[in-house]
């Protein structure tokens, strides 16, 4: 039986949308409550400040932003087909691509900190 490497490429948009179901939302719901004035004391400035600048935090950080963009590619690609865009080679490589330049952006933004 020949191997396959699907695997390698679903792992990512696995774990993306996982962190997507379970982050994304606490993440909004922590922006609206900011954007309200209503900032609970562990989420302060200096201890958010403090925690991406660690190096567990940037990988946490990078990990989300990343994850979530592979998915969020992966996602969209199939929506492009299934509004009848069938130049699915050059849809995923535009989207994929994206993803991936998001993802560098995201570890450059993260090393300058």
């Amino acid at each position: 039986m020949a191997k396959s490497h699907k695997p390698v490429v679903w792992f990512p948009f696995a774990a993306g949308g996982t962190v997507i179901a379970f982050c994304i939302p606490v993440i909004v719901l922590l922006t609206f409550l900011a954007a309200l004035g209503h900032v609970p004391a562990g989420l302060s400035y200096d201890k958010m400040h403090s925690f991406a600048v660690s190096v567990l935090g940037k990988l946490i950080i990078f990990g989300v932003v990343a994850l979530s963009l592979w998915s969020s590619a992966h996602r969209l690609r199939c929506t492009c087909y299934d509004f009848g865009l069938r130049a699915d080679t050059l849809a995923a490589a535009v989207l994929y691509v994206a993803a991936i330049i998001g993802s560098v952006a995201s570890a450059v933004f993260l090393l300058r900190i």
